[in-house]
């Protein structure tokens, strides 16, 4: 019961892992800019918003011209998730609350642990690329000019914890001794106790 208590925890971090990484990747705010105290610029993966009260907001057009730690995290968040999503469909066959694969246990076992296995590498890949990308946001910070300064936005700070998250939920997934089956030694000592009776 204890370890499947541990596979629901991590089947459900993970699944909250993985919607805190799509909202991340959905998010505008990866890097501010303010000018004055209301003109606000705010640049996300997919699109990039100003304004002063009210902001507007426009799609990225031109995906070549976009810089490169946009473009490289855009197809890293895409890949974590895809991997994520296919990680909860493995899970989900190989969890002992379910009723796929009932009578082969072993295979059920594996099944789980290779679905946590995903989540871990699919939330380290999303802190690998969202840590990169603020290290990018640095270097522009120290190179550009004052007025031309970006900072981190909440959506770096949203990933950092989808990732977390994910990558929590893969390690109760895929460790081996909360998704293998119980073995019952009682039952076998008993089994091989019985017939030393019948010398006495």
């Amino acid at each position: 019961m204890a370890s499947s208590g541990l596979q629901l925890l991590g089947f459900f971090l993970s699944l909250v892992g993985l919607a805190v990484t799509v909202a991340a990747t959905l998010m505008v705010e990866w890097k501010k800019q303010y000018q004055g105290k209301t003109h606000r610029i705010y640049e996300g993966l997919w699109m990039s918003c100003s304004g002063n009260e009210r902001t507007t907001c426009e799609f990225h057009q031109y995906l070549l011209k976009l810089p490169s730690e946009v473009q490289a995290t855009r197809g890293v968040m895409l890949l974590s998730i895809f991997l994520s999503a296919v990680a909860l469909l493995v899970s989900t066959v190989g969890m002992k609350c379910t009723r796929f694969m009932n009578g082969k246990d072993e295979s059920k076992s594996t099944t789980a642990m290779v679905g946590g296995i995903m989540f871990m590498v699919a939330g380290l890949l999303t802190l690998i690329i969202t840590s990169w990308y603020a290290k990018m946001i640095v270097q522009i910070f120290n190179q550009a000019h004052r007025l031309q300064n970006f900072e981190f936005g909440n959506a770096v700070f949203v990933s950092w914890a989808g990732g977390l998250l994910t990558m929590a939920g893969g390690a109760f997934l895929g460790c081996r001794r909360c998704s293998q089956p119980q073995s019952n030694s009682s039952n076998h000592f008993l089994s091989t106790s019985h017939p030393m009776s019948n010398y006495v």
